[in-house]
């Protein structure tokens, strides 16, 4: 009996063992696709120099993993999330490729952008915490949360990104150019949301911490 509790531990440990090695080679080849592939518009380490660029650094893993998904295409059809950089950027990679990106992402220190406009951001706190009920426009923070730090899977961290990347997005979201929101929920509230409102609540996100 202890030669087999014996035999057992070795293979448990040899189990253990293996994991972790395989975890840290998918965070090596995470970590070279990120400086190779992804520094140049998001920064090696996920924060962003450039507003046309999102920081992704923080981010949460099940969701970015869900956009890079959502930018290869797939099938012979249009990915989608179409975007003329990130559809190319991800072509080559693995689903195993993304879901490391995705975990190395997250684990980085996020470096928040700030509020650059303080009229706008004192409006965009009142959108983002009451809404506007007259026009059917719901709470930010009812899917983002009171500091934005999101739902993971669900809803991205949005506090501290920055405003013009959340404008772009928005926009984009009203106008129907992008379209990978579960239950067109995010095209639906943009679509009642005047441009200072959306101005208002990327200013007010970017301030959050």
């Amino acid at each position: 009996m202890a030669q087999v509790i014996r035999i057992v531990r070795v293979f448990a440990l040899s189990a253990v063992a293996v994991a972790f090695t395989c975890s840290v080679q998918a965070q090596d080849k995470a970590q070279s696709i990120a400086n190779q592939v992804c520094a140049a518009c998001h920064g090696a380490d996920g924060n962003s120099t450039a507003p046309a660029n999102p920081k992704i650094a923080s981010q949460g893993a099940d969701y970015l993993n869900k956009q890079l998904r959502d930018f290869k295409a797939a099938g012979g059809k249009k990915p989608l999330r179409e975007s003329p950089v990130m559809n190319g950027m991800v072509a080559n990679l693995s689903d195993a490729d993304m879901k490391g990106l995705a975990a190395y992402y997250s684990g980085q220190a996020l470096k928040p952008a700030a509020a650059a406009d303080k009229d706008l951001a004192a409006a965009g706190q009142k959108l983002w915490r009451g809404g506007d009920m007259a026009n059917g426009v719901p709470a930010c923070a009812g899917c983002h949360g009171p500091a934005g730090a999101g739902v993971p899977a669900q809803f991205p961290r949005l506090a501290g990104q920055y405003a013009d990347y959340i404008v772009a997005q928005l926009t984009a979201f009203r106008e129907g150019h992008r379209a990978n929101d579960p239950n067109s929920m995010m095209r639906g509230v943009a679509a009642r949301m005047t441009d200072r409102q959306i101005r208002a609540v990327a200013e007010y996100a970017a301030g959050l911490r």
